[in-house]
């Protein structure tokens, strides 16, 4: 299979972009650079990296809702209170910090916080949504300024 093919391309891209913002220790930018440097369409190519690693970053959502009191009494060990407070400090402070979701190694026990907190979809969505689009579109700038791409 070859990744740079247009038929595999951009499969590629949303596949590793979803894998990348799960705990898996990947990255997706490098694909999306090469992809661009071989002629790829930018304007897909950002679309499409940035649904695969925005529903990467829901499906961490997900799991932090779902499996959420198991985290917090198993693995977190929180009492109540603790928790209550930990609620009350992210909801007021902490929902802005997932915009920063798409940095590494803070991004996904970002998500993973944002659903055990219960975080508003539609807030949690804008959000990540957004800070991950806007990395994709400053890595692509600099690839078609920097690199001569597309």
């Amino acid at each position: 299979m070859d990744f740079f093919s247009p038929e595999y391309g951009l499969l590629a891209l949303f596949t590793l972009s979803f894998l990348a913002s799960t705990f898996l220790p990947l990255g997706s930018e490098w694909l999306l650079v090469a992809l661009l440097l071989k002629g790829y369409d930018p304007v897909p190519s950002v679309a499409v990296a940035t649904a695969g690693n925005t529903l990467g970053a829901l499906t961490t959502y997900a799991i932090g809702i779902y499996g959420g009191d198991i985290l917090i009494i198993r693995v977190l060990k929180l009492d109540n209170e603790a928790r209550k407070r930990a609620e009350r400090f992210y909801t007021r402070y902490g929902s802005w910090s997932l915009f920063f979701s798409w940095l590494p190694f803070i991004g996904d026990p970002l998500c993973l916080v944002g659903g055990i907190l219960r975080i508003n979809f539609w807030r949690f969505f804008l959000l990540v949504g957004g800070g991950k689009t806007l990395r994709y579109l400053v890595v692509t700038w600099i690839v078609l300024k920097v690199g001569g791409g597309a």
